[in-house]
């Protein structure tokens, strides 16, 4: 049998659902449904069934996540394949077209079946049953095929896909007669009622060997840059990095503008089984089984009197009390608070336009910030000083590194601690401290089998994070 290459394209700007998902921690990498996180949904998912012939996923995603992705999956067993790093976003067209490049090399008879790495498919039985159904157009009759899901509702939030005919029961392909962009909701209800047209899922199954034709008789353009970035990528810890010189002159283009609305060869597999983007703080209230009033809370939430809202603590140490609250949003962090009308859940990346032109750091960044080697958070930051929680992965080091500015006094409070200062190396066990003086050349690891946690306080007269010398990274970060 025709093996399948799963394809999880791990990107994201993280601002419709800011403040939980955030540009250094979008909403893939979050558990907002559930307690595994959206990459992990979607990697069990594209596992597929026991004993067919799905490969290991091939990942795209950027610098900032790889670790994260890594960390992620690893978590859950699941092996990851290669993981393309993008040198930059150049949106969805080139992301597949390097994939296909790269598993042409691999396996030139092999299947892609390409996937974001954010959307919710809970009904994975149905899923695969679905991928078969495309399998079968594609020995059939070499289409391209996308996923079209049977809308619910008319909603003006997604592209549809026009179908040449009504779906049968059977749930088998239909050819596509066309694409259409996001209506307006007059639009959206004659569509609904008409029964032939589907929302566009962005999930699509291709041979490798027919959407690099499509490539190349639709977008020949992109085709020098991406394969020139493909064959003279350099490997990474196990990363491949796609040359950025070559990247950089990729055009910015989706997949349905460059390739699917220009081709066609197209067929369109329905799918019923529930689906969601999670574009909005309102599509996570219809996850989180909401009550007969419309009540969907997560964390240390109390709520009286309340109608339709969506209420989330997302610290163990924050109670959060609604009251008299109707159709409303209110998502509590540590270091900032979402409270929306619900029919503003389109439009919270507005605020974090707002914040990040006010230079707010809450625009972009999480208080934990994640690392290869584990997290960090702040807790305290004052003139002169500030005192961080570290969290270190069993077997894993900080780079040996040295600071301009400051000073660092490390308490650990769970684990031992490995700790080379200048030409000592030292453990250090819980209820012990450090003092690292400024300008010392130093390393933190984990020698045990389960976390470290320690506190950091650091002392002096530029606390920033940029005032760092790395001598030796095993995570070859300059």
């Amino acid at each position: 049998m025709t093996t399948i290459y799963p394809v999880i394209l791990c990107g994201g700007s993280g601002t419709r659902l800011w403040p939980l998902s955030r540009k250094s921690y979008p909403k893939q990498f979050v558990p907002l449904v559930g307690s595994s996180s959206l990459l992990q949904n979607c990697a069990d998912r594209m596992r597929g069934p026991k004993d067919t012939p799905y490969a290991k996923p091939l990942i795209l995603t950027n610098e900032s996540f790889r670790f994260i992705v890594t960390e992620q999956l690893t978590a859950i067993g699941v092996d990851p394949g290669p993981i393309l790093i993008e040198p930059e976003g150049r949106n969805t067209a080139p992301a597949v077209l390097a994939a296909a490049l790269y598993l042409s090399k691999v396996d030139p008879d092999a299947l892609m079946l390409v996937a974001p790495s954010d959307h919710v498919v809970p009904d994975k039985s149905a899923f695969h049953a679905a991928v078969s159904q495309g399998v079968t157009a594609i020995e059939r009759d070499r289409h391209l095929v996308t996923f079209g899901i049977t809308p619910d509702r008319p909603e003006t939030g997604y592209g549809y896909l026009k179908l040449s005919a009504a779906p049968d029961a059977t749930g088998a392909a239909v050819a596509l007669d066309h694409f259409v962009e996001k209506p307006d909701l007059d639009r959206a209800k004659a569509m609904i009622s008409d029964g032939s047209y589907l929302w566009n899922s962005g999930i699509f199954l291709f041979a490798v060997r027919d959407i690099i034709a499509a490539f190349q008789d639709h977008a020949p353009n992109l085709l020098p840059p991406v394969q020139t970035a493909v064959e003279d990528a350099k490997a990474d810890l196990g990363f491949l990095r796609l040359d950025a010189l070559a990247w950089g002159k990729v055009e910015d283009i989706s997949i349905d503008y460059a390739v699917m609305e220009r081709a066609k060869n197209l067929s369109v597999v329905p799918y019923a089984a529930g689906w969601s983007d999670v574009g909005s703080w309102s599509a996570v209230q219809e996850l989180s089984s909401p009550d007969e009033n419309g009540v969907a809370t997560t964390g240390e939430v109390t709520t009286i009197d309340c109608n339709n809202v969506l209420i989330r603590s997302e610290s163990a140490s924050q109670e959060v009390v609604a009251m008299g609250l109707e159709n409303m949003i209110a998502v509590a962090m540590p270091d900032a608070v979402l409270v929306a009308s619900m029919d503003k859940a389109q439009d919270v990346k507005q605020a974090v336009a707002a914040l990040k032109a006010k230079g707010a750091p809450q625009a972009e960044a999480l208080p934990v910030d994640h690392r290869p080697w584990g997290w960090f958070e702040s807790l305290v930051v004052g003139e002169r000083f500030q005192v961080k929680r570290i969290h270190v992965n069993p077997g894993a080091a900080l780079s040996l590194q040295s600071h301009h500015h400051r000073s660092e006094h490390w308490i650990v409070v769970e684990g031992t601690a490995k700790v080379t200062i200048d030409d000592k190396v030292r453990l250090v066990s819980e209820n012990q401290s450090v003092y690292i003086p400024l300008g010392a050349v130093h390393r933190m690891e984990n020698p045990g089998k389960v976390p470290m946690v320690l506190i950091e306080v650091q002392t002096g007269a530029y606390l920033g994070e940029d005032d760092i010398i790395r001598y030796e990274d095993v995570y070859a970060r300059n």
